[in-house]
């Protein structure tokens, strides 16, 4: 019983850490690419909830941050694939510095006046319905060139990373 308690306490409370890592780096995304943050703060305790509890069951496979331009296809599209451990171990960590992010963001190419986002979750397999998310297609990255980031937030049975398409 106590291994069943010391389980579940770890895993809601890498889902809370890996949630806060991944928004809030979609935050600072949003932010350095000047789209418009509001709709993404006036979600942000329905998708906080949804990705907490999608990491908690080990269901979610990525976020992904789809960037809108007013024609065209989504560009640039920003993936946060979700990697499950059975271990264990480690210690909940930011891991890439914000120093290392801000580099990384000053690659990133600008995106038209106009631009929106969405966000869409995949997942590996079956998964629990959240409120305020409903079935969609994300966009294709064809055609697109993929730079991996790397690893951005690491906890006890789970990690997060960060691919950019452009």
């Amino acid at each position: 019983m106590t291994t069943t308690a010391t389980h579940s306490y770890t895993r809601v409370h890498t889902a809370t850490h890996l949630t806060e890592v991944i928004l809030g780096t979609i935050g600072d995304i949003l932010a350095d690419l000047g789209i418009h943050t509001g709709p993404l703060q006036a979600r942000w305790a329905t998708n906080e909830n949804a990705i907490k509890a999608w990491i908690a069951e080990g269901s979610l496979a990525m976020v992904v941050l789809e960037c809108h331009p007013p024609t065209g296809p989504a560009k640039p599209v920003i993936e946060f694939p979700v990697a499950y451990t059975t271990s264990g171990t480690g210690d909940a960590q930011f891991t890439t510095s914000r120093a290392r992010l801000a580099r990384f963001l000053a690659k990133i190419n600008r995106v038209p006046a106009g631009t929106t986002f969405g966000l869409v979750c995949t997942f590996n397999g079956t998964h629990s319905e959240q409120p305020g998310w409903s079935a969609t297609t994300r966009s294709s990255t064809a055609g697109l060139q993929g730079l991996t980031f790397g690893t951005i937030g690491t906890a006890s049975h789970a990690s997060a990373g960060l691919r950019y398409y452009h």
